[in-house]
């Protein structure tokens, strides 16, 4: 289980990020007092548009940033207390991973299965299995530049999971990615809900939150505007699908029709 109670991230500007932004202020307020609790056996989602604050929510639980002020425990570990205990249970994907180009995917798996304390034996049989499933094994001898964006997805996803992680957090896992790739990294995201882990992922794109996600918060300007399964959600927001939902709520928040 993930919780989260009254997170807060402010982040202090430079100028250059100051007149980027157009605000004045020395500080920018990403994420307001949130809170929710993903749960083992679901699918946990946020939803919202690019800066809403999903990516520092989900960096904040991942321990790759502070908290400015609350609370967040992984699996009971505390993330600013136990930062390399939480690590050990979490797989975190983000388009900020990069995979060294020079490498295979074979060796890259031993690699990171090794930083684990995996033994070889037991990467080789992760590997096998997560290979399989994402149909790298034609490709694992190949240098990875030489692989597609598609591709290179399914092996960041491999490598993430290579130590069996408790809590899986995927940050816009099917961006980018074509029709059949998509449905390989959202089946696989089925499978591990069905083995009993806690997954939390965020996105942009409705129908990927509307038909993976079991609950969905939805963030709009660093705040949880609503936090339920589907069905509850289209009847709070009186809406016939989760965009309709998502722009009745947009609109009460922002200000703005679209």
């Amino acid at each position: 289980m993930v919780k989260v109670e009254n997170l807060k991230k402010v982040y202090k500007l430079s100028k250059k990020q100051k007149l980027k932004k157009g605000i004045s202020k020395g500080t920018l307020e990403a994420v307001k007092n949130i809170s929710f609790e993903a749960r083992n056996g679901e699918i946990f989602g946020l939803l919202g548009p690019n800066g809403a604050g999903k990516t520092t929510t989900l960096r904040c639980i991942s321990t790759l940033i502070n908290p400015t002020e609350g609370n967040i425990s992984v699996g009971g570990y505390d993330v600013k207390e136990d930062p390399f205990k939480v690590r050990e249970r979490i797989a975190l994907l983000t388009n900020d991973l990069k995979l060294d180009g020079n490498f295979t995917p074979k060796y890259t798996m031993q690699y990171i299965g090794s930083l684990y304390g995996l033994t070889k034996e037991e990467i080789d049989e992760r590997r096998k299995e997560l290979f399989a499933y994402f149909n790298i094994d034609s490709y694992q001898d190949m240098k990875i530049s030489e692989l597609s964006q598609g591709m290179k997805q399914k092996l960041s996803i491999a490598v993430s999971l290579v130590h069996n992680p408790e809590v899986i957090i995927f940050d816009e896992p099917t961006n980018g990615l074509d029709v059949v790739t998509a449905k390989a990294v959202t089946d696989y995201l089925v499978k591990l809900r069905e083995a009993n882990k806690t997954i939390i992922i965020s996105t942009h794109i409705m129908n990927v939150a509307a038909k993976l996600c079991d609950r969905i918060a939805i963030i709009l300007e660093g705040e949880i505007c609503i936090n339920d399964n589907l069905e509850n959600i289209l009847i709070d927001t009186k809406s016939n699908d989760l965009e309709e939902a998502f722009f009745n709520l947009y609109e009460q928040k922002v200000g703005e029709v679209i």
